[in-house]
C-alpha cells in the first residue's frame, strides 16, 4: 500500500484493509516501510498479531526478505504499509529505504491510494508517471480517496490505465486522529477497536476485497530462510531473569523483534507500566524503556512516586538499563518541569522543532551495549531536548555531535536501534542480565531511617563547612552546587587544560574575559582562585579602621577578616523585616562594608549565607560614600533570570563586586571566581596574590564561563533551577512551613528546633543554621533540588514535623 507523497489516506486505507480482511477470515500480517512505530500498533490491532516493521537503513538489505517471512508466518496475506511517498527514501540516499525500495525487495505488488480533493484528470498523469518511474516497481490497482462526487470519481477513473479498485467519498469520520509526532497510539485509545471496526465496514463496503486477494496472489514465492531470534543470539545459562519492559499508554513504541531476541537469549521479558504500577516486576535484573509520548503523560509519570524511586534504586545498584528516547526523558530529572526518575542529570522540554532523521551513529565508547568506535543505522524522531544532550562519557557521536549517556550499567539516549538489524546488542544486554544480581523492591519509604551521628561538635561558627552535613551518604539537601556534570563544553575545556599543566598558568586572558562578559575594559577584572582567595585579599588589602560584615550571610568574609587582624563589626538583618537591609544600619565611619547579593550559598568546602534575600541595587548604592570600600558577593546572582539587582557591570567609585563560578556551573573543585572594580583597587589586589594562584584549569574554567557561548546555559541553568526552588517552595507552603522568600537556589526555613536531628535520622541533610550569626537551631537552609528528591525530602520532612 503507497502513495504518491504523504497525506494521502495510505495509513487509514491499509489499517482498514487489514481490518477487513481479517474480519473477513483471513489471517493478516501487518508490516510497515520505514522506522515509525505507531502504525504497527493499529496494524496489532487490526490483525491479532504483532506489527512489524520492513526498514533497509535499520536492518540492511538483506534482512528485509527473511523479517517479513518470518512476520507472515503461517498467515494468508501479509499487507506492507508503505512510507511518505513511493519513491521518497533516506535523503541523499536515491530511494534507499523507500517504500519502492521494499517493494522490490520483497517482489511485492503495489495498490496505489490518491486523493483526487484537489484534481481531476491530472491524477491520470500523476499515476501514469508513478507506474512508470522505475520498471522494477509493479503498481498492480489504484484506490481513489476524498472523491468530491461519483461523477468526480468516474471523471478521474477514465484517465487512469490501471484497475481502480474503489472509489472512497470524503468522510471526516474515515480517519484516525493525531498529534505532534503523528497518529494516536491505538494503546492510547480506548475507543481504537471500536473505531477499527467502524473502519473494517466500511473499507469492506467500498473495496472489492476479493480483487485485493487476486493481486496479493501475484507475488512469486520468495526463496529465503525466515529471520529466526534463536540464530542471531545465544543464551548465556539455563537461568531465565527477568527484564522489565516498559509498556501502557506512555511506552508504546518498541520493535517486536526486541522482545523475540530477548526470549531467544534467555530472558523473561515483563511488562509494566510506569503509570500505574508502583514497582519494578519481582526479580527484575534488567529494564528495557522504549520509546512513547512521556511528555504528553508526564504529569501522570510524575505522580507514581513509588515506582520512580524503586527504578532509580534499581539503576543506581547497577541494575542493567537501556532506554530510548521516550526511556532517556523519563530517566531525566524532570520533562517540562514535571519530575521523572531523576536518574540521568539532565532535565527535557518539548520544543517547536521537529528532529527526524536517520543516522549512522558511532560508538563514543565501550558500554552496557556497544564497544568503542562500532557503527550502528538508527533514527530519531522526537520533539523534546535534552539538556545536557550528552553526560561525560556520551553513548554516540553522530554528525560530529555527541548524544547520549552511558555507564557501565546504563545506556541511554535519543537513537533508535532496530535489534534485528544488530544483534550484538540484544545478545551483550542478555549477557549483563544474566549476570546481574536481581532487583528487590523496597519497602516504599522516603529514604532508608538510620543511625546518623549529628556532624561534629562546632569550634568555630564561621568556619562551618556545608559538606559537613552529608557525610555517611545522606541525601543531599545542604550543598548548594548546581547538581549534575557541567555542560560538555566546560568539561571539554577543563580536559583541554590538562594539555597545558606542564607550564606555569597564566590568568590574564582569564580576567579579560571576565571583564568582557560585563562590558568592562580589561584592566577592571581579576582573576581569583574563587570566593575564598578574593575575600582573603581584600581582607589584607589595608588596616581596616571599621570592617562591617551585613550577616546572615556567608561567612567567609567574615573569618578572612579576622584572620587578617581585623575587629568586625555584624550589621543583623532580621526575620521580622524579612532579612532586607536598611543601609542606615551601617554605621557611618565603616570603611568597609561586604555583603551578599543574592545572599548566596557557595561551594560546599565554605559555609554559606542562609537567607536567599535579593538586595535591590539601589540598597547597595546607597551603602557607597568617600573614603568606604564596598565588596557585594555575587557569586550566586547568576541563579537569578536576568540578574536584576546586579551591579557586576557598573564602574562605580569604591564599588568591588565578587562573582564565583563554583555554584552555577557545579565545579567546586575548580576553584575560580574574579572579581570586578577600578583598575587602581585591582592593581593593588594582584600584587598581594600569590603568585600563579589562579590554576590553568581554574583560568581555562573562567575564561569558557564567561564567553558569550555560555549565554544560553547560564540562562537554562537559572531557569531550571529557579524552577526547582518554586516546587521546593510550593511543598513547604502546604506543609505550613514558615520560610522566607527566596530569589536563588535554596531557601531558609523556620522548621522548629529539633528538627534537623530527625531529618538525618531519616537520612536527609539539611544545612543547619545556627552557625550563621543572627539565627537559631529553629532555622535550616534546604537547598533546591530536582522534583524526585524534593518529593522524598518532603516526606521526610512532614514525618520529622510530626
Amino acid at each position: 500500500m503507497a502513495a504518491p507523497a504523504t497525506g494521502q489516506g495510505k495509513t487509514t486505507v491499509s489499517i482498514g484493509l487489514m481490518a477487513a480482511l481479517s474480519r473477513a477470515g483471513h489471517v493478516v500480517s501487518g508490516h510497515k516501510v520505514g522506522p515509525d512505530y505507531i502504525d504497527p500498533g493499529y496494524h496489532a490491532l487490526a490483525c491479532g498479531r504483532p506489527g512489524r516493521n520492513l526498514d533497509p537503513h535499520l536492518v540492511g538489505e538483506d534482512r528485509i526478505v527473511p523479517l517479513l517471512l518470518h512476520g507472515d508466518t503461517a498467515a494468508d496475506v501479509a499487507v506492507i504499509e508503505g512510507v511518505m511517498g513511493l519513491y521518497d527514501g533516506r535523503v541523499g540516499g536515491h530511494g534507499f529505504a523507500s517504500t519502492a525500495h521494499v517493494a522490490a525487495l520483497t517482489r511485492s505488488p503495489v495498490v496505489l491510494v490518491v486523493d483526487i480533493s484537489r484534481a481531476s484528470r491530472s491524477i491520470g498523469a500523476v499515476v501514469h508517471g508513478m507506474a512508470t518511474f522505475d520498471d522494477s516497481v509493479e503498481i498492480a490497482g489504484v484506490i481513489l480517496k476524498k472523491a468530491g462526487s461519483p461523477r468526480h470519481a468516474a471523471e478521474v477513473a477514465s484517465s487512469i490505465a490501471l484497475p481502480v479498485l474503489s472509489s472512497i467519498g470524503r468522510d471526516d469520520s474515515f480517519g484516525v486522529p493525531s498529534r505532534h509526532l503523528g497518529l494516536v497510539p491505538a494503546a492510547e485509545r480506548d475507543e481504537a477497536a471500536h473505531t477499527l471496526d467502524q473502519l473494517a465496514q466500511q473499507i469492506a463496503e467500498v473495496v472489492d476485497l476479493e480483487r485485493v486477494l487476486q493481486i496479493a496472489a501475484t507475488a512469486p514465492d520468495l526463496d529465503a530462510t525466515p529471520w529466526d531470534p534463536h540464530v542471531e543470539v545465544t543464551r548465556p545459562s539455563d537461568r531465565r531473569p527477568v527484564v522489565a519492559m516498559a509498556g501502557g499508554r506512555a511506552f508504546t513504541f518498541r520493535y517486536a523483534e526486541t522482545e523475540e531476541l530477548l526470549r531467544a537469549a534467555g530472558c523473561d521479558v515483563v511488562s509494566f507500566d510506569p503509570l500505574t504500577d508502583p514497582a519494578l516486576p519481582p526479580d527484575t535484573a534488567g529494564v528495557y524503556l522504549g520509546g512513547g509520548f512521556p511528555e504528553v503523560h508526564a504529569a501522570g509519570l510524575g505522580d507514581n512516586v513509588p515506582l520512580r524511586a524503586d527504578l532509580k534504586a534499581a539503576i543506581m545498584s547497577g541494575t542493567p538499563t537501556v532506554a530510548e528516547c521516550a526511556g532517556l526523558l523519563y530517566l531525566c530529572q524532570s520533562v517540562d518541569r514535571e519530575a521523572m526518575v531523576g536518574a540521568l542529570n539532565a532535565t527535557a522540554e518539548m520544543t517547536p522543532r521537529l528532529t527526524l532523521g536517520y543516522f549512522a551513529a558511532t560508538a563514543a565508547g565501550d558500554s552496557l551495549l556497544t564497544s568503542a568506535g562500532e557503527v550502528v543505522t538508527g533514527h530519531e524522531f522526537h520533539r523534546t531536548h535534552v539538556d545536557p544532550p550528552a553526560g561525560l562519557s556520551p553513548a554516540w557521536t553522530v554528525d560530529d555531535r555527541t548524544i547520549g549517556f552511558v555507564s557501565p550499567t546504563l545506556h541511554a539516549s535519543y537513537l533508535h536501534v532496530h535489534w534485528a538489524g544488530h544483534p550484538h546488542l540484544a545478545q551483550r544486554f542478555a549477557d549483563a542480565v544474566h549476570a546481574a544480581v536481581p532487583h528487590s523492591a523496597a519497602p516504599v519509604r522516603a529514604v532508608e531511617r538510620r543511625a546518623v551521628a549529628p556532624p561534629a561538635a562546632i569550634t568555630d561558627p564561621l568556619r562551618y563547612h556545608g559538606d559537613v552535613e552529608v557525610a555517611g551518604g545522606l541525601l543531599d539537601f545542604s550543598v548548594n552546587v548546581f547538581p549534575g556534570p557541567p555542560p560538555s563544553w566546560l568539561s571539554a575545556a577543563l580536559r583541554d587544560s590538562l594539555d597545558r599543566i606542564g607550564t606555569y598558568p597564566d590568568a590574564a586572558a582569564a580576567s579579560v574575559a571576565a571583564a568582557a562578559r560585563h562590558g568592562r575594559p580589561p584592566d577592571q577584572a581579576l582573576a581569583t582562585a574563587g570566593a575564598a582567595e578574593a575575600f582573603s585579599l581584600v581582607a589584607r588589602l589595608r588596616s581596616w579602621r571599621h570592617p562591617v560584615v551585613v550577616h546572615p550571610q556567608f561567612t567567609e568574609p567574615h573569618a578572612a577578616l579576622q584572620q587578617a587582624g581585623n575587629r568586625v563589626t555584624e550589621v543583623l538583618c532580621t526575620p521580622e523585616t524579612g532579612f532586607t537591609l536598611d543601609p542606615a544600619a551601617v554605621p557611618d565611619d565603616a570603611d568597609l562594608v561586604m555583603i551578599g547579593n543574592p545572599t548566596n550559598p557557595t561551594n560546599p568546602t565554605n559555609p554559606t549565607n542562609p537567607t536567599g534575600v535579593l538586595h535591590p541595587a539601589a540598597t547597595i548604592q546607597a551603602l557607597l560614600r568617600p573614603g568606604r570600600m564596598v565588596v557585594v558577593d555575587e557569586a550566586f546572582m547568576d541563579t537569578v533570570p536576568g540578574e536584576v539587582a546586579s551591579l557586576a557591570s557598573e564602574a562605580l567609585p569604591g564599588l568591588l563586586v565578587l562573582r564565583s563560578l563554583t555554584k552555577h556551573w557545579g565545579i567546586p573543585g575548580v576553584r575560580a571566581g574574579y572579581l570586578l572594580g577600578d583598575p587602581a583597587t585591582l592593581a593593588q589586589l594582584r600584587q598581594a596574590q600569590v603568585p600563579w594562584s589562579v590554576s590553568t584549569s581554574a583560568a581555562a574554567a573562567i575564561a569558557a564561563c564567561t564567553a558569550p557561548a555560555a549565554t544560553a546555559d547560564t540562562a537554562t541553568r537559572a531557569q531550571t533551577m529557579i524552577g526547582w526552588r518554586q516546587d521546593l517552595e510550593t511543598a513547604l507552603k502546604r506543609l505550613g512551613v514558615e520560610h522566607v522568600p527566596s530569589a536563588t537556589s535554596y531557601v531558609l526555613d523556620r522548621v522548629g528546633d529539633g528538627v534537623y536531628a530527625r531529618l538525618r535520622v531519616a537520612g536527609i541533610a539539611v544545612r543547619r543554621a545556627d552557625t550563621f550569626p543572627g539565627l537559631g537551631p529553629e532555622w535550616v537552609r534546604i537547598a533546591a533540588r530536582p522534583r524526585p528528591e524534593t518529593d522524598l525530602l518532603v516526606a521526610a520532612l512532614s514525618d520529622a514535623l510530626g
